[in-house]
């Protein structure tokens, strides 16, 4: 079956033309603007030498020509590998060779260390006015652009690899996820139907697009509804703010540091009442964020999905309201079966006793891991993907996220899961963000360790002895934390996750 994700983009310029497809700043690009210039881009990538299949890298923060390039490299039947713009030139050098990128297109401020990565692969960089920071041998992205043709949409195969989106890396070196034409446009698809999505929606992409959330959940959506999204290529409040206030967005798409820093903006004076909805993907959202939220947001309402690389984003979703569960992140999305199981694999009964293995079957399972046939056979067993998260489903089929795998904690022989206890800590009123991590200890093989921010004005001299008795008034002696790191900051990735490794490290 022949079957182009780019068919979106196509499909959505006829229906609407003059639409705004996207703003960014004081620039606004309709469906059809974007539709030309990537066509023309897709020409002029052909023009190139590249073939059918050949991979492309994108390292760009969210700009017009992200846009442009992405949906050029899908028409024109090769492949994109988004990269996040902050590599360094050794961790560039290893996703160019591992893809087998024959291109890389990155931006000025990161030009020269992506130059230093590439060695043999062409640089295309993408300036801003006023801007020319190109290392030696480089060429401006503005030479793809003036192409005549701007051609058709390459007949690929709804199976053919379209994104070749890479993973983190937290369990060893980052793996290429294989994601086909019609997995991302089934989980865009679907995605846009659990919260009712509508034409009139305005969705701030501020999530990354070079990460499977920002783009499957945000940009794809966006584009097979013919909605609007507003660009803002890093998370900073202000900003932020200032795009919401300014475009009247209605949809909010972030991690759950993102929903916490908003919550402590000052925002007197300004009008966010353009806001329905709060998507919430990327790691577990506290509860007590949740209720903090939609007071301070009247009108709000936050809905809680899971997903992953692998997954083309989406798997379970909260899909209103009136059926969400608080503290569940949803119910398997239409076509995808979620299943809880024990390292036999055997699916477990539901409840909350019943702590095992998330896996996941569907259109939105990925094709493979690039080149690696023993990663995908391990991951892909029986048919399922086996995710490496743990959680229990309920009675109802409500999946609850306990935590990843690697993140369990046994202290003397007892399994502790870091976000039961941080769900304690969130509810401290001298605690803006907390993260909890295990420390080897000789006696008990692990110790639990609460990493914590603290309100301002907060007595820091009693506020450890204040939160380990907080704790052990609420938790069970073998959950309670035993150190507790008052720190300035938590460690960030560009993603907005809390880096735990960094905290054990």
């Amino acid at each position: 079956m022949s079957f182009n994700l780019a068919t979106m983009l196509r499909e959505s310029r006829l229906a609407e033309p003059d639409k705004p497809l996207c703003h960014v700043n004081e620039l606004t690009f309709t469906y059809a603007q974007v539709d030309e210039i990537s066509g023309r881009v897709a020409t002029s990538l052909a023009g190139l030498g590249l073939e059918r299949g050949d991979r492309v890298a994108i390292q760009l923060p969210n700009l017009p020509q992200f846009l442009f390039l992405y949906f050029a490299i899908l028409k024109a039947g090769l492949v994109a590998v988004p990269i996040n713009p902050l590599l360094k030139a050794q961790e560039i050098g290893y996703h160019l060779r591992d893809s087998g990128a024959r291109l890389l297109v990155t931006f000025e401020l990161f030009a020269e260390e992506a130059a230093r990565g590439a060695a043999d692969v062409p640089v295309f960089v993408v300036n801003l006015p006023g801007g020319d920071v190109r290392p030696e041998g480089t060429r401006h992205f503005d030479e793809l652009y003036f192409a005549e043709d701007t051609g058709e949409i390459a007949a690929t195969a709804a199976d053919d690899v379209a994104v070749l989106l890479y993973t983190s890396g937290t369990t060893g070196a980052p793996k290429g996820a294989e994601l086909t034409h019609f997995q991302l446009y089934m989980n865009c698809t679907v995605g846009g139907e659990l919260f009712g999505f509508r034409e009139d929606d305005i969705g701030l992409a501020v999530l990354p697009l070079f990460h499977v959330f920002g783009l499957s959940s945000v940009l794809n959506v966006a584009v097979r509804y013919t909605g609007t999204i507003v660009l803002v290529p890093r998370f900073e409040v202000g900003p932020v703010l200032d795009a919401i206030e300014r475009h009247g967005c209605t949809i909010f798409s972030g991690v759950p540091t993102m929903y916490f820093a908003l919550l402590r903006a000052d925002r007197a004076g300004r009008d966010l009442g353009s806001l329905r909805v709060g998507v919430s993907g990327g790691a577990s959202i506290p509860e007590e964020i949740i209720r903090e939220f939609e007071e301070e947001f009247p009108g709000v309402v936050i809905l809680e999905g899971y997903g992953l690389s692998e997954t083309a984003s989406t798997a379970t979703f909260n899909i209103s309201a009136e059926q969400r569960k608080v503290g569940s992140v949803g119910k398997a999305i239409w076509g995808v079966q979620v299943a809880v199981v024990d390292e036999k694999g055997a699916s477990l009964p539901p409840g909350p006793d019943h702590v095992g293995e998330i896996v996941i079957k569907g259109h939105n399972v990925l094709k493979g891991y690039h080149d690696r046939p023993e990663a995908s056979a391990a991951a892909l067993r029986g048919g399922w993907f086996h995710t490496g998260d743990l959680g229990y489903l309920d009675e109802d089929g409500y999946l609850f996220i306990v935590d990843r795998i690697k993140d369990l904690i046994i202290r003397g022989g007892y399994n502790v899961y870091p976000r039961e206890v941080e769900e304690v800590l969130f509810a401290h009123p001298s605690i803006a963000e907390a993260a909890v991590i295990g420390k080897a200890d000789e006696r008990l093989g692990e110790e639990i360790v609460a990493c914590v921010v603290l309100h301002p004005g907060t007595d820091s001299a009693t506020a450890a002895e204040e939160i380990t008795t907080y704790c052990a008034e609420r938790l069970a002696s073998y959950k309670r934390p035993r150190e507790i790191r008052i720190m300035d900051a938590l460690p960030i990735s560009p993603t907005g996750k809390i880096l735990k490794r960094e905290l054990r490290s």
